[in-house]
């Protein structure tokens, strides 16, 4: 029986518009942040090979980031929404095409190789994984006014995280579907339960935030300190 192969697309195409600045390529632990989201599928040794998704006009740029990357195969360009994004991922993967594929956001630069093929190992008894982890936080919807009104259970209450790994012949059929009905999406695990299917949850233990707001940078350097130290 053949192993199953995994490829990986990281999300690097986005505008960072809440952060004020340039988040992808801010220096966290020395080296550009989404180097580190690179670094860790390329050590990650169920990966075979990584395609970063980015603006068009900034391929050079990133070309520089991800020298020295064996396993980063090709940087495309982005389109103008995240499935255009991922399906340009995806079509960067036409030769000797996987079978699954990892969707990774390139603003969550800790993810561990070790996080990464335990979501592999789920995809493949399961179809589809996604890390995660459990909401803690007492939840309450509120009215336009921002009144709280209504508490929200959190049983069963997950916060995704990347990456969403699933097979690469369905998330290319989602994404064409979504694309086609002109729907926006945030992530890929979305348009698979949107679809009827469902996608194992990984529990991720260690840090695995987005970052989003400068508050978030100053955390992920602390982390990265005390892992290196």
């Amino acid at each position: 029986m053949s192993v199953p192969t995994l490829a990986a697309i990281i999300v690097a195409a986005g505008s960072s518009r809440r952060m004020g600045f340039d988040k992808l390529t801010a220096p966290l632990g020395g080296k550009p942040l989404v180097r580190h989201s690179l670094e860790a599928f390329c050590r990650t040794a169920e990966v075979s090979r990584v395609v970063l998704v980015c603006s068009a006009e900034r391929i050079g740029e990133f070309s520089e980031i991800a020298a020295g990357l064996p396993k980063v195969s090709r940087i495309v360009a982005g389109g103008v929404e995240r499935a255009h994004s991922v399906l340009e991922g995806v079509r960067a993967l036409v030769e000797d095409r996987p079978e699954f594929v990892a969707v990774h956001d390139g603003a969550r630069p800790l993810i561990t190789p070790e996080a990464i093929s335990q979501c592999f190992r789920e995809a493949i008894e399961h179809g589809a994984s996604v890390s995660a982890e459990p909401v803690t936080d007492t939840l309450h919807r509120t009215d336009a006014g921002r009144f709280a009104r209504e508490t929200v259970s959190r049983d069963n209450l997950w916060r995704m995280q990347t990456p969403q790994v699933m097979r690469t012949d369905l998330l290319e059929r989602l994404l064409k579907e979504s694309i086609s009905l002109g729907g926006a999406i945030t992530d890929e695990i979305s348009l698979l339960i949107r679809s009827g299917g469902s996608a194992r949850i990984v529990e991720n233990p260690d840090w695995n935030f987005k970052v989003t707001y400068p508050r978030d940078l100053e955390l992920a350097e602390l982390i990265l300190s005390k892992r290196n130290a």
